[in-house]
């Protein structure tokens, strides 16, 4: 149970507001000597501290490359450091104090490199470890040639390859472990002296080499013990009742093979956690899967049901634990592994092995949910319990696409996670994050990366434009323009990239790097990009520039900066009347992808009226084409998000629930999560968060709630109902709380909305608006 324990002292950390400013470091990273720090390798380290009282206090600020988990006399304190990049690498701080006592104490940590082997996510410069007092009395923790180090020779990255890039599994061999290298009374004398391989500074108070570390602005993340719920096959021999998801031991008859299918029922994000006992020689495999798949016919593997599976194969990365036939063998994940499916397979030798205990840590950001819907529509609840489920699991230290394959903060999925953010939870740490991070993405022409923290570059121009957007959505819903003020020189350095490829109509000639803006199967779209003719023209760039012109617009205007808003303007009229000429196809009454007018797509038609170059009076019958014109190449899972807001935009709000069809086939099919692509049978990850934007939808759409100022200050309700006929809902805002509540009596509507103290609001129903004041409000209408 030690492990277990461990991880519960570390779910109540939260981030602390000290400063490294205060006090002059003199900490330095440390690392294995005679080692170029660049190899594969995980390292144990510990400092023994002898203290007369127990402190009050004993703030610490820690880091490592790649990674740590520290202790304090066997209990695990922190996890980290969150990740960032050389120029911003994060440090943690944490008050030691509650872990120490009078006499004898023990720090210790765990560091792991996992170097070639690393998640794209994980950037690097070197094996180290830092730990640095807050004050002098901490200083005596401080990292340098007194710490004492060995390396963890029972790892290994398990061989092969699987198509993911979210690292390795590990190879322990129980026979070469260190023994329990964290207590108080491990007799360390046979391990190394650290060395001092650079002197640790806070980032600006050196000239820069190495690490520049700042603090992390982000709590701990979650970690809460979970039972695997359910076992789903066993060969091999008869499992005992209640495994596993009741704690108990399971023995392993000596000499056999046996292989149990375990399912947790819903995906998840874990550590696992395997007690072994006994079982000289004996290997223990385990196997992580979001789902399993139907048997290969030579066209594609389908996946088929998620809660089938009899006659599926398991495909899936792997840990190996080899059992050294003592008591007491713990295995626990170095990092979190993604599964729903958890396969185990045994091999004994001549000795029965005893599986003492097996369970996940569920690890997360700890996102709490705030908001709530009262309906009686069970697949609406459903939605929304898959879609905070996806959203949750893809979010950890950052937003990322998927957590199983990638793990990686894009720009396109992490604008309708940061929105899921803002309207389920309330909560802009991560949003923040996000921003600053893509934000230190830029290269000198002032494009950002396409993703960030990321070992290898990659740009998507159109997702720098949609950075632009994300910072406009902050500006909208957050109240906290000085942040975003902060930010305009990112906007005007992205609009200065494009102007690099401006024509003289305003148009876009040839912009470089990979033009992805959507997954559409088939309709003559390569590899995401949409079409675009010979000299490079394409009306789905040239709407995202129109739109981020109009954004970037509002924001300098709001923000003091009429010159920056006044140029925006003009190049916005400039290329609204160049589209118009350019893709109207008067033929087909829809914008074309191109100035040939012989393609066409949801996505062109969708931005056009929310760019607003659509005359309202044509809003309907573009909006119909969009839904109903079959030759249209369409929306993924994930442009839906915008194809949507067009829609009801122009005037269609009330369908929404209709629109929700490939949702229904992922939640038919047993997923758990939202897939990556249309196709739940083909779809490569079960887990993408860019289809969680019914979370906002039901609330923003729906319900009706949404900002009508900067910073959420005026708030707009225009409910949405369609057939709806009871339904009531709670939003957070950043002033407490939206809540609305409509039900239809004797066909008479009853709504009544209440929002917070400091804001004034518009209730808008059958096109009349109404005065909303601070704190309840109640209307009457007729059907």
């Amino acid at each position: 149970m030690a492990a277990l324990a461990c991880f519960f002292y570390v779910a109540n950390l939260q981030a602390q507001p000290y400063t490294a400013q205060a006090h002059k470091w003199s900490a330095n990273w440390i690392a294995m000597p005679d080692e170029a720090g660049t190899a594969y390798g995980i390292y144990y380290f510990r400092k023994n501290l002898t203290l007369d009282q127990k402190p009050g206090a004993f703030v610490v600020h820690v880091s490592a490359d790649n990674r740590y988990k520290l202790y304090v006399n066997e209990q695990l304190v922190a996890a980290g450091p969150a990740r960032g990049d050389n120029f911003y690498w994060n440090y943690e701080t944490v008050d030691l104090a509650p872990y120490l006592k009078t006499g004898k104490n023990t720090i210790a940590a765990l560091v792991f490199n996992e170097a070639q082997y690393r998640p794209t996510a994980q950037i690097s410069y070197r094996t180290g470890f830092l730990l640095q007092g807050e004050t002098p009395e901490a200083d005596i923790a401080n990292t340098n040639y007194t710490w004492k180090c060995t390396p963890a020779v029972a790892h290994q990255p398990y061989p092969g390859y699987f198509p993911i890039m979210a690292s390795k599994g590990e190879i322990v061999d129980m026979h070469k472990e260190t023994g329990d290298w964290r207590k108080i009374d491990f007799d360390d004398s046979k391990w190394t002296s650290a060395a001092q391989v650079l002197e640790a500074q806070p980032k600006g108070k050196g000239d820069g080499f190495g690490w520049m570390l700042v603090q992390s602005p982000l709590p701990q993340m979650e970690m809460r013990y979970q039972r695997i719920s359910t076992l789903r096959k066993v060969s091999g021999m008869e499992a005992p009742a209640g495994f596993p998801k009741t704690k108990g031991s399971v023995t392993i008859p000596a000499k056999s093979t046996v292989q149990f299918l375990l399912d947790q029922d819903t995906l998840t994000n874990a550590y696992i956690t395997l007690n072994l006992s006994g079982g000289e020689g004996s290997t223990v495999k385990l196997r992580y899967a979001e789902t399993l798949y139907d048997k290969d016919t030579g066209n594609g593997r389908l996946k088929g049901n998620r809660n089938d599976v009899e006659g599926k194969d398991f495909l899936g990365r792997a840990d190996s634990i080899i059992a050294n036939g003592k008591p007491g063998q713990t295995f626990t994940t170095l990092y979190w592994r993604t599964y729903r499916y958890l396969q185990v397979t045994v091999k004994t030798g001549d000795e029965p092995l005893v599986i003492d205990d097996l369970y996940g840590t569920f690890t997360g950001y700890p996102f709490k949910m705030r908001a709530s819907l009262s309906t009686d529509n069970a697949e609406m609840k459903n939605i929304m319990a898959i879609g905070w489920r996806t959203a949750r699991l893809c979010a950890i230290e950052t937003y990322f696409d998927c957590p199983y394959y990638e793990q990686l903060q894009y720009i396109g999925d992490t604008r309708i996670q940061a929105m899921v953010s803002y309207y389920n939870a309330g909560n802009d740490t991560l949003a923040r994050n996000a921003i600053n991070q893509i934000d230190h993405s830029r290269l000198p022409d002032g494009v950002t990366q396409s993703r960030w923290p990321s070992k290898d570059n990659q740009v998507i121009p159109g997702f720098s434009l949609w950075y632009i957007g994300m910072l406009h959505d902050y500006w909208t819903y957050r109240n906290d323009k000085a942040f975003i003020k902060e930010k305009l020189t990112s906007e005007r350095a992205i609009l200065g990239f494009f102007d690099k490829y401006r024509q003289a109509d305003g148009s876009l000639k040839n912009v470089p790097f990979w033009l992805y803006e959507d997954w559409v199967n088939g309709h003559g779209w390569d590899w995401g990009s949409p079409h675009k003719t010979a000299d490079g023209n394409s009306a789905l760039l040239d709407l995202q520039l129109l739109w981020a012109y109009k954004w970037a617009a509002e924001m300098e205007a709001d923000l003091g900066m009429p010159a920056f808003a006044a140029d925006y303007r003009a190049k916005a009229a400039q290329l609204t009347a160049t589209i118009q000429t350019k893709y109207w196809s008067e033929s087909k009454q829809l914008y074309a992808e191109t100035s040939d007018k012989t393609t066409f797509s949801q996505h062109i038609n969708s931005l056009a009226i929310l760019t607003g170059i659509v005359p309202k009076e044509k809003w309907a019958g573009l909006a119909d084409k969009i839904l109903n014109d079959a030759t249209l190449a369409p929306c993924s899972i994930y442009f839906k998000y915008y194809m949507h807001m067009a829609l009801v935009k122009a005037g269609l709000g009330n369908q929404y629930l209709s629109w929700l069809g490939v949702w229904r086939d992922d939640m038919q099919l047993g997923l758990s999560t939202w897939g990556e692509e249309p196709d739940p049978q083909r779809t490569r990850s079960d887990c993408h968060a860019w289809g969680a934007s019914p979370n906002v939808e039901f609330y923003r759409t729906l319900l009706g709630i949404d900002s009508d100022a900067p910073g959420f200050q005026k708030i707009r309700i225009t409910p949405r109902l369609g057939d709806i006929t009871n339904i009531a809902g709670t939003m957070p805002h950043p002033n407490g709380k939206v809540s609305v509540a409509y039900k239809l009596n004797n066909n008479n509507w009853n709504m009544s909305v209440d929002i917070p103290l400091n804001t004034t609001g518009v209730f808008v129903w059958k096109n009349k608006e109404y005065t909303l004041m601070p704190g309840q409000n109640s209307f009457v209408f007729s059907k």
